[in-house]
């Protein structure tokens, strides 16, 4: 069987403060199949290449969006790139279909524990609703929107936390390139990794 191409896009101003991030990106898999592409690393005048962006994307079967949330987005040069690259008749419109059926989801950091996140919660929504745009914006793209992967919780956790969670990760993503993914039963589920967890032996 043929392996899946990831494509990590990660974005974070201030990565080199960020623990849970750091355990995150220390986890990925060495592998041929998995590309990290550090935006703020690449682009630090915010000065996309847009055609090298789109080259990668077509290189690789299942894009991640790998950011903290931000004031319930995602960071500016994200967005800067989401703009830019996501070209009318290449990305989406009557000729834009070079990103037709590949999968993209998020992976996301917050400060703020799980419980927050809903209608009664003092963030008030839950991350899916708040993911909304980004759910559109695959859809117009033509890409199989996923849910989210999402780590919780990051300003109250532990070094052990944080080192649980990067082991999860790293074996989520040397799961998915390995593996056919069966996207209507991952989409009945609200955060990727609950829908990991119910398939590890």
């Amino acid at each position: 069987m043929s392996k899946n191409k990831i494509l990590i896009l990660f974005s974070h101003p201030l990565f080199e403060k960020s623990h849970a991030n750091k355990a995150l990106v220390d986890n990925i898999p060495q592998s041929d199949h998995i590309t990290f592409h550090d935006l703020y690393e690449e682009y630090p005048d915010f000065d996309i290449d847009v055609k090298r962006e789109q080259l990668l994307l077509s290189q690789h079967d299942i894009i991640i969006w790998h950011h903290p949330m931000y004031w319930y987005s995602c960071p500016p040069l994200m967005k800067q790139w989401i703009d830019m690259v996501l070209e009318h008749n290449w990305a989406y419109g009557k000729k834009g279909k070079a990103l037709l059926d590949k999968i993209i989801f998020q992976v996301l950091t917050t400060g703020g524990d799980k419980e927050n996140y809903c209608e009664t919660g003092s963030d008030r929504y839950s991350i899916l609703e708040l993911l909304e745009p980004f759910n559109q914006t695959a859809k117009v793209c033509n890409m199989i929107y996923l849910p989210p992967f999402v780590v919780h919780g990051t300003h109250n956790m532990t070094g052990e936390d944080y080192a649980k969670n990067g082991l999860v990760y790293g074996y989520f993503l040397d799961y998915l390139q390995n593996t056919n993914l069966d996207t209507n039963e991952i989409l009945q589920h609200n955060y990727l990794n609950e829908w990991f967890a119910t398939i590890q032996v």
